[in-house]
């Protein structure tokens, strides 16, 4: 595909962003928060950094993203229609019975999905399978894997980040989306991960932070990443829950609660 300029990037991020509200409303259920914080690094990848192929989804060299924070599938779902895997119009479907856009990812129905996810906590064990298959292919793609803040608390994660670091897997390149909430609370009340950036390189993954909704630098942290080598990467990407939407920004009740109507019509006008 075509790469966009940083400047498209960030109206692409605009676009994603109305989609969201507009799916999550339309189908008065799913997640705007999470999929509002980590638009800026699915509409960096897609359109800029990934190889990828919409017109063949299943191209043996493509890039692969598992976005393992499955309940941001609206995030998923608008950067996979943008990038032209299916018609951006059938994006209202979202959750709808009979529809391929599921509440979470499945790579059985919709096409561009590289890994049915939902149960938090596998995404790192996928990608690290997808890396290593690489390796025996030797082929020369890379495996990007957004994860999340509750997924910290999950013992899976660290099983795969120990196994990553023993086994030196490259082309293997992490994001957190660090919005500092999960489910039900802030994750200083519910399990405080500190120091998260410390604890990745005790893990020895090649490990750095960013601004997560600063395209520059989310170009940047994968340009830099894509130079490692014999070791998994941990990009920190600091975020804001609800990001674009005032009433949303930092506001946990829109984890799992969708925007009213009149709620999508002044979110509309903020994202305009």
């Amino acid at each position: 595909m075509e790469k966009l300029s940083v400047e498209q990037l960030k109206a692409k991020a605009k676009l994603v962003r109305r989609h969201i509200v507009e799916m999550t409303g339309a189908a008065a259920s799913g997640h705007p928060g999470g999929s509002l914080s980590c638009t800026e690094m699915l509409v960096a990848l897609y359109f800029n950094l990934m190889e990828h192929n919409p017109q063949d989804p299943q191209w043996p060299d493509r890039d692969r993203l598992i976005l393992s924070k499955g309940h941001a599938s609206p995030a998923l779902y608008s950067a996979l229609a943008e990038a032209g895997y299916f018609d951006p119009k059938t994006l209202t479907d979202f959750r709808k019975l009979g529809s391929p856009l599921q509440g979470h990812p499945d790579r059985r129905k919709l096409p561009g999905v590289e890994a049915s996810t939902g149960s938090l906590g596998q995404g790192l064990s996928m990608g690290i399978g997808m890396a290593l298959a690489r390796r025996l292919d030797n082929k020369n793609y890379y495996t990007y894997v957004i994860t999340s803040d509750g997924e910290m608390n999950e013992g899976q994660t660290w099983e795969a980040a120990a196994m990553a670091a023993h086994h030196k897997v490259d082309h293997l390149i992490a994001f957190l989306d660090y919005n500092k909430f999960q489910l039900d609370d802030s994750t200083k009340n519910i399990c405080d991960m500190e120091p998260v950036v410390e604890k990745w390189k005790a893990f020895r993954w090649h490990t750095f932070e960013i601004d997560g909704h600063d395209i520059k630098e989310v170009l940047h942290a994968v340009e830099k990443a894509k130079k490692v080598k014999g070791e998994p990467v941990m990009i920190i990407a600091h975020t804001v829950k609800g990001k674009g939407v005032s009433f949303m920004e930092h506001n946990n009740a829109f984890h799992g609660v969708a925007p009213t109507k009149d709620q999508v019509q002044q979110a509309l006008k903020e994202l305009a």
